[in-house]
């Protein structure tokens, strides 16, 4: 088969577990062809599974990824394409806040290590004083 990627080729280039390719073929989000035993993934599930792990990196739940894939394989309707760009809307809302949060943690984290330095830094002076 020209231009196909095995199973475990599949895998290697997306670095998925077998389990995870496995998983995505058992909801329907990939389709790869069969022949015996063995599966081949041809350019269409390639982009498929390119999609799917771009959408998982934005955050979207499989569910959603499997809207969007619809709207891909049907080159999406107009209401499809205003679904998606309030989906899309949505998610960054999400992450924008999730950002936030981590950029506030890093805040936190960074003066706490200070407070402790500084204490470490007195306490060692203070012993110093003692042991003179």
């Amino acid at each position: 088969m020209t231009d196909t990627l095995s199973f475990k080729e599949m895998c290697a280039r997306f670095d998925v577990t077998p389990r995870t390719l496995r998983y995505y073929e058992y909801i329907e989000l990939l389709s790869p062809q069969k022949e015996g035993r063995s599966r081949f993934y041809g350019p269409r599930e390639v982009a498929r599974l390119t999609l799917i792990l771009r959408g998982k990196r934005f955050g979207f739940s499989l569910e959603e990824i499997r809207q969007w894939l619809l709207m891909y394989d049907r080159q999406g309707t107009d209401e499809q394409m205003r679904t998606l760009v309030k989906m899309s809307d949505r998610q960054i809302s999400v992450l924008q806040e999730q950002r936030n949060e981590l950029d506030q943690a890093i805040e936190d984290l960074k003066n706490l290590r200070d407070e402790v330095a500084a204490k470490g830094t007195d306490t060692a002076q203070s012993a110093s004083i003692y042991n003179e």
